[in-house]
């Protein structure tokens, strides 16, 4: 049996938590079983090499911060390696390059395109236990790029979908996926199972449990993957193609901080403008959400929109240069907000959802400044100081803990 194993930052943070992931890795190993294992950079690793790097710059070329970025992974297979053979078990660890994993060419957000077999399989042949960086690739110009925060989990995933591995497992420092964030809602219990648009649905709206590009690989290539704890037994989340057991109306309860509001106001109302506006977006590779326009008044309306506060400042910086193009008057923005969502595949055939989740809001004093909908999602976006309240509020109401 053929399984790719990721680890997460917190779960090698320190010369503990590397031997026993290393313990967890053989005990497949002594199985019989060919290991790929896949680690992020160490703890706060990354955070500290951003931190270093706007010492020098404070903004640097996304290419020199991927080259920069790129070294946190390394450290953590090359500290794998060691300690796996320190304990007797061969192991070798590669970097992006070196394994052949191909990317597009934007910097930091580099997707992945394809995976070379060749020297993994010649590895495995060898008997090896093999440690990949996560997070990164290598584009055409063969520098380096990321795949965005998170993007080990995409790493994870893309390899066994290559490699047609058995079994895909995700370790992070909690026992699987909650119906919301356990630190922040106490009575959040773990799902066994949930469907690959749900759990897609709760990565893309702030569920920090899984890279929401590695959920929609994982559905693509059918790759079955089971979230568990590194520093437990427990049994974990399995993510699938359709769930039996869980008939939940809503499944979990989402919020992302990471949020900024931009209202592009007194756009001419005429056809084209929208498209005008987001296209200039578009082609700086920069994602917009929760999209609002308004009924026009007069000659003139008003488009709001949500992007990540990552992004605010060149969005604000293309609107502001191309103001008089888009025939706007002018541009206001909020970085104070946070959206809040509700996730379940439950909600397509069931009315009232809306309701009650605004229901629960309404009760804890909470207001709304914009509302998106699908099939199986509705997201608000709330002052930021409210979300931790607006969090439990909603799910106490749908009962999610029962």
């Amino acid at each position: 049996m053929l399984i790719v194993k990721k680890f997460g930052g917190s779960s090698v943070a320190n010369k503990e938590r590397v031997f026993n992931v290393a313990r967890r890795i053989v005990e497949d190993y002594k199985e019989g079983h060919q290991v790929v294992v896949v680690l992020s950079a160490q703890g706060d690793t990354t955070d500290l090499l951003l931190e270093k790097a706007r010492e020098i710059n404070k903004n640097p070329s996304r290419r020199e911060m991927d080259m920069f970025l790129s070294t946190g992974e390394q450290q953590s297979v090359a500290l794998m390696a060691m300690a796996l053979q320190s304990i007797g078990y061969p192991a070798i660890s590669l970097n992006a390059y070196q394994v052949g994993m191909h990317t597009s060419s934007v910097y930091s957000n580099a997707r992945l395109k394809r995976i070379d077999q060749e020297r993994i399989m010649s590895e495995l042949e060898r008997n090896n236990i093999i440690l990949v960086t996560g997070f990164q690739g290598i584009n055409r110009y063969e520098d380096i790029t990321t795949l965005g925060r998170g993007g080990s989990d995409t790493t994870a995933v893309a390899l066994a979908a290559a490699l047609k591995a058995d079994r895909c497992e995700i370790y992070t420092d909690v026992e699987g996926v909650y119906t919301a964030d356990p630190r922040v809602v106490p009575n959040a219990r773990k799902l066994d199972e949930i469907t690959y648009d749900e759990m897609l649905e709760l990565a893309s709206l702030g569920a920090k449990v899984l890279h929401n590009r590695s959920v929609e690989l994982a559905k693509k290539y059918g790759v079955e993957l089971v979230v568990r704890s590194s520093l437990s037994q427990a049994e974990g989340t399995i993510v699938k193609e359709e769930c039996k057991m869980e008939k939940m109306l809503v499944s979990g309860v989402a919020a992302d901080k990471n949020v900024a509001r931009i209202a592009v106001i007194g756009i001419k109302d005429e056809p084209g403008k929208a498209f005008e506006l987001f296209s200039l977006l578009a082609k700086k590779n920069i994602n917009v959400d929760i999209i609002l326009q308004s009924i026009g008044r007069g000659r003139s309306k008003d488009i709001s929109f949500t992007t990540s506060r990552d992004n605010l400042e060149e969005a604000l910086s293309i609107i502001h240069e191309n103001l008089e193009r888009i025939s706007g008057e002018r541009v206001e923005y909020d970085e104070q907000v946070a959206k809040v969502s509700v996730v379940g595949a439950g909600m397509a055939s069931n009315s009232g959802v809306a309701s009650l989740m605004f229901e629960a809001l309404f009760d804890a004093n909470i207001n709304i400044k914009m509302i998106s909908t699908s099939e199986i999602k509705i997201s608000v976006l709330i002052n930021e100081k409210d979300t931790e309240e607006a969090m439990n509020a909603i799910h106490e109401s749908f009962k999610l803990f029962k």
